[in-house]
């Protein structure tokens, strides 16, 4: 089964290792130049890099339909730099999976193949799609919703080791991100990660730098620009995260859910 998802990040990602470890051939979308911030995880580095590892999973920048779908023929997944999902037409898949997580619904409507889900705040099962995946931390976290929408978003990132908003580095100022500390670096607070305009981008807490945007990449003040994780473990910078995991279980499930629906357009 061909599932196309909307998407590169860390979640996406994690819903691309679970699709394909389930069997499915995948064609990820993303923006030309991509603003993921846990890069190390995030299948949107094929885009910069040609090809891109995840947990022993290759995916490679596609430059045609054609030549994504021949990549999955290979066994790998296929990235397509095609923000507006011009490829849908070409590629026919049988499912579509919105995971931009830009907390509305940007374009993705119910008839673009014969089961589409919404990952997070701004989809309404039943209205835009067919099953929405939760992505708030807390009980419901990666629950597939078959009618109505996901919780509303807070703006107040998650809360792991007991820290939210302290997490994350953001820009200091307009202007270009000197990146003076790779991901996977431990760090302690009061320590800058980079900087814009020759002012510091500090973290505010001790722990190991999860991700932090590509050298040279134009951002503005305030801009979300890294993570770090007050856990301090190294492994939790290369490999999918419980969150996007929990979610990547709610997308499966949606799809068999309606595996009804795709035998009948199959038929």
């Amino acid at each position: 089964m061909l599932v196309l998802i909307r998407g590169g990040g860390d979640i996406a990602t994690g819903i691309a290792l679970r699709l394909y470890r389930a069997g499915c051939s995948l064609v990820l979308t993303e923006l030309p130049a991509p603003t993921a911030i846990r890069r190390t995880v995030c299948f949107s580095e094929a885009v910069r890099l040609g090809e891109t590892t995840v947990e022993n999973i290759t995916a490679r920048l596609a430059h045609s339909p054609e030549e994504a779908l021949a990549l999955t023929r290979q066994g790998m997944v296929a990235v397509l730099a095609d923000e507006a999902g011009v490829c849908l037409p070409a590629l026919r898949p049988r499912a579509v999976v919105d995971a931009r997580l830009a907390k509305r619904n940007i374009d993705t409507r119910m008839d673009q193949a014969p089961v589409v889900i919404g990952v997070g705040p701004g989809f309404t099962a039943g209205v835009d799609c067919h099953a929405v995946v939760e992505t708030q931390r807390g009980h419901f976290l990666g629950r597939a919703i078959y009618e109505g929408p996901a919780a509303p978003n807070t703006g107040i990132p998650g809360n792991i080791g007991g820290y939210t908003t302290q997490r994350v580095l953001r820009a200091p100022a307009d202007g270009v991100l000197t990146r003076t500390l790779p991901i996977g670096s431990l760090v302690e607070a009061g320590q800058a990660a980079g900087y814009v305009g020759g002012l510091p981008m500090v973290c505010e807490i001790s722990g190991v730098l999860r991700g932090i945007l590509p050298e040279n990449t134009p951002v503005t003040r305030g801009m979300k620009s890294g993570d770090v994780d007050p856990r301090g473990a190294l492994a939790h910078c290369s490999t999918a995260s419980d969150k996007a995991l929990a979610v990547a279980g709610g997308v499966l499930e949606a799809l068999l859910h309606w595996s009804g629906a795709l035998r009948e357009d199959e038929a």
